[in-house]
């Protein structure tokens, strides 16, 4: 079976471009002294939007390997897919994230739940945790509310995993289920009776991605409590070793952060649980290398810069179209948009200062780059435009991708060092 290594980081590459700059990110990370292992993930959205197939992905990322000369282990992930989608991904993909948001809350039978109620007559009380010393408090009502509200998902995830199972083999790919993209977050006593009912339905799983509370809004930071969140985080991971100790699941199950790009505030929290428990965690970031090809190509000026202009005009010509697949995830003030007459007239300096998230620097503005991150079929639309100048750009664009991974996500997450400042 393929083993997902302690620390790893999922890496969106929209345009199949910066597979090379990214692992150059772990590189350095393995520089430090510490293993990140790569992931390429695009979901079966990203691909439609785009006209691309998952080989692409496997392509891109077999060829920065072998460049680089990487030996550790690496993925690549069919990201959110369910049966309906998960066909296209079978021959490229050996990570899957099964996503079964949409059926959280769907009701199933109730003799399934009697039955999962009465087999874990453990769980209702105070659940000790040898991993920390607090206790997860699980009383009957919440025990069959939460399986009502999430033990059909979890029959779903065992249906589509057992759908790729037949299709690949056992032990031949990475299971993760995903639960983040939904209205409420799970408590950490949710996900313990929820881990209980994914042993049961016999999915190996080596990641789980739970909502956490706060809003985790793409290409921009965590918003809510930061304290708040790493309480949850820390009795998250009590709650999975806990899982794995009671129910043999995985002993390198982790948790999964989706949309863990750009979320600064919330990283000093999260490096300080896996020092806590020893533990692993899979940061998955995705649009941020995305922004990072529009930087560079303002960054660039001449006909990048005009492009780039380009781009933010179009997108914010149509940006009820782009916004709308994404809304629960953005929160763009229209009133700080600037209008695109304006930005025409920008320098590279005023482009990138107000894309690259750097949010103490003034000139910086986060509803511009978030309607730019959910901007890309703009570029997917222009084709060889597009992708001419990535190519002709291609240094001043790597160098940024890989100064954003490493030094604004690997550095601060697994190493535990300060979030720098952007230039």
């Amino acid at each position: 079976m393929p083993i997902l290594g302690k620390y790893s980081i999922g890496v969106g590459d929209r345009f199949a471009h910066q597979a090379g700059a990214q692992l150059q990110a772990c590189l350095l990370a393995s520089k430090a002294g510490i293993e990140v292992i790569p992931v390429w993930n695009k979901s079966n959205r990203e691909h439609t939007i785009i006209g691309s197939e998952p080989a692409s992905v496997r392509v891109a990322a077999d060829a920065a390997v072998k460049e680089l000369d990487w030996k550790l282990p690496y993925f690549c992930d069919a990201d959110h897919i369910n049966l309906s989608t998960v066909g296209r991904f079978l021959p490229a993909c050996d990570f899957y994230t099964i996503d079964v948001a949409d059926a959280i809350g769907k009701p199933a039978d109730v003799s399934s739940i009697d039955s999962f109620v009465h087999r874990h007559t453990e769980l209702p009380g105070a659940v000790a945790m040898d991993a920390c010393a607090q206790t997860i408090e699980i009383t009957p009502a919440l025990l069959r509310r939460t399986a009502a509200n999430f033990l059909f998902a979890v029959q779903e995830a065992g249906k589509i995993y057992r759908r790729i199972e037949n299709a690949k083999g056992k032990d031949t790919f990475i299971p993760e289920i995903s639960m983040d993209e939904t209205d409420s977050a799970q408590s950490p006593a949710e996900l313990l009776i929820i881990l209980a009912a994914i042993a049961d339905e016999g999915i190996p799983i080596q990641t789980i991605a739970p909502k956490f509370s706060g809003r985790f809004n793409k290409g921009v930071d965590y918003v809510g409590d930061p304290a708040q969140f790493a309480r949850e985080m820390a009795l998250d991971m009590a709650a999975i070793r806990h899982a794995v100790d009671r129910y043999g699941l995985p002993s390198n199950l982790k948790l999964s952060v989706h949309s863990g790009s750009d979320k600064f505030s919330i990283y000093p929290a999260i490096h300080a649980s896996m020092q806590q428990f020893s533990a692993g965690v899979h940061l998955k970031t995705a649009g941020t290398t995305w922004l990072e090809e529009v930087i560079g190509l303002a960054e660039a000026g001449g006909d990048g810069l005009a492009l780039a202009k380009e781009i933010y005009a179009e997108a914010f010509a149509h940006s009820a179209e782009l916004c709308a697949p994404y809304a629960t995830v953005i929160d763009i003030d229209s009133t700080q948009l600037p209008a695109p007459a304006e930005v025409t007239r920008w320098s590279s300096a005023q482009f990138t200062g107000a894309l690259r998230h750097n949010p103490n620097w003034p000139a910086y503005n986060p509803s511009f780059r978030q309607l730019l991150h959910v901007g890309f079929k703009v570029a997917a639309k222009l084709g060889p435009r597009y992708l001419d100048l990535l190519e002709l750009n291609r240094e001043i664009i790597a160098k940024n991708v890989t100064e954003n991974l490493y030094a604004r996500h690997i550095a601060p997450v697994f190493l535990g060092h300060a979030q720098p400042h952007a230039r």
